[in-house]
């Protein structure tokens, strides 16, 4: 076979995502302060970027005159104003006691800690983070009486420590790494499971349990019976076979489960976890009368525009600048007028997405979760005449402020289960009729998943038994068993 050379001409399309639609697309997807962040960003990036602060240049010129312009009345003028004559704003001013205004209202709050040589704390000097359970532990550690073996020991034993504040490492791999001995990482451990938080340091749950009662001194004999050989039977609450084992009544033995209810499962809890992230909403639903009013959170938010030096520079033409200078600030200024449109149309299409979820989605804004009604991307794109993907990325990581609370776009998007009638409801109500199903059950008598199924059906929802379940694992709500109360 004969390898040849040959041209041939062929016609292909190819779908190609420009610089400029790849950070509409970005935009989309951020989130109000997300954005924001960017802006900042691109404000120190961008030379002929620049934001628009409302200040006198933004007032009107016979305002500034006025101010400028007219004098400071005397006492004697003011005996001639006419009593019906509006105050000029340069009288206004002049009415306010400056000096009782500054004492009130300090520009800084450096005053107080002003020195001579004017060294003030740095802003990260101010800065504070929540201690973290070796840290707390090793402070104690510091001013315990332990010998140097020991605190070498302990110091293992805090650095091996999960989350929680239990020992997931064992002694003996503890002792060779150390270097000292099994003796003294034991004498170590029952010194250093003394410390706060009382549990901490255990290596199962019925050591923490047990190590707790110790520190509260709890003189009840059950409740120690309970933890050192129930603790799996008095997870899954079988409180009758308790009962049999230990020959007591089952009021008893919840009296007692009770009180080992109390005590804390997760040592460390209090030191673990992440910082609180505050929600800030990207859209606020406002009912004024009987109509809802979408208004945009632009807190944080510039305005953006053109610096007016840069635009003299492209206004010139080619008189006293240089090419590589007007090529550099055309594209800084094409670059800032596209963040500016996609920036205004980004606005423009959140605020269709949530016009049209407030079509669909009236009675929840007015009546509450369970009137929810089942809704999907395709539906709101094609009532605002855009793509699902466009409806999806605006919905990522938005937060709606309504009237009803706060919830996230893709809350108000939900998948439909039948009615017994033929109609459909979403699963968000679904899960709402749970919820308060199970709220308001007898404690002593929990109802298990078939019965809930059955009261379900009679309000008109007809639903699977392993649907309620997943349901209601996913809303961390115990099983019928684990959620009865006794005595």
């Amino acid at each position: 076979m004969a390898i040849e050379i040959k041209q041939q001409l062929r016609l292909s399309q190819q779908l190609v995502m420009t610089p400029q639609l790849q950070q509409a697309i970005k935009l989309l997807q951020l989130s109000q302060l997300e954005l924001s962040d960017l802006v900042q960003q691109e404000l120190q990036d961008n030379v002929v970027l620049e934001e628009s602060i409302e200040g006198a240049e933004d007032l009107p010129r016979e305002v500034v005159a006025d101010s400028e312009e007219a004098p400071t009345p005397s006492s004697e003028e003011n005996s001639d104003v006419p009593e019906n004559r509006e105050a000029s704003n340069a009288e206004k001013i002049a009415d306010i006691d400056w000096q009782s205004y500054a004492d009130a209202y300090p520009q800084t709050g450096f005053q107080n800690e002003a020195r001579e040589d004017d060294e003030r704390r740095s802003l990260e000097g101010t800065l504070t983070r929540r201690e973290t359970l070796a840290e707390h532990l090793t402070w104690q550690l510091q001013l315990s009486d332990l010998d140097a073996p020991e605190r070498i020991a302990g110091e293992w034993i805090i650095g091996n420590l999960d989350e929680d504040g239990y020992l997931r490492a064992d002694l003996q791999e503890i002792a060779s790494r150390s270097g000292v001995s099994l003796e003294v990482v034991e004498r170590a451990l029952a010194k250093l499971q003394l410390f706060d938080p009382a549990g901490v340091a255990a290596r199962d749950l019925r050591e923490c349990l047990l190590l707790q009662i110790d520190a509260l001194r709890l003189d009840e004999p059950l409740v120690r019976t309970l933890v050192a050989d129930h603790v799996d039977a008095l997870q899954k609450r079988d409180f009758r076979g308790i009962a049999r084992a230990l020959g007591v009544t089952i009021e008893e033995v919840a009296v007692a489960s009770r009180v080992v209810g109390r005590l804390e499962p997760r040592p460390g809890r209090p030191f673990g976890g992440e910082e609180a992230v505050y929600i800030v909403p990207d859209i606020y639903v406002h009912k004024i009368g009987d109509e809802l009013h979408v208004v945009l959170n632009e807190d944080g938010l510039p305005k953006l525009r053109i610096n007016q030096l840069y635009r003299d520079v492209l206004a010139r033409g080619a008189e006293g600048v240089a090419k590589d200078t007007r090529d550099y600030v055309q594209d800084k200024v094409r670059s800032a007028l596209w963040l500016i449109k996609s920036i205004h149309q980004r606005q423009r299409t959140i605020y269709k997405v949530m016009q049209s979820i407030i079509k669909n989605q009236r009675e929840f804004f007015e009546r509450g979760v369970q009137y929810l009604k089942p809704l999907n991307l395709r539906d709101v794109a094609d009532d605002i005449g855009m793509h699902e993907s466009t409806v999806s990325r605006v919905t990522t990581n938005k937060y709606a402020h309504t009237p009803q609370g706060i919830f996230e776009l893709k809350f108000f998007f939900n998948s439909s289960i039948n009615r017994v009638d033929g109609d459909a409801i979403a699963s968000e109500s679904v899960k709402e009729k749970i919820r308060r199903i199970i709220r308001a059950e007898d404690p002593r008598r929990p109802l298990s998943d078939q019965r809930i199924v059955e009261m379900l059906r009679t309000s008109n929802v007809d639903i699977a038994r392993r649907t309620v379940t997943k349901y209601r694992e996913a809303m961390n709500l115990l099983s019928s068993t684990k959620r009865r109360q006794v005595g």
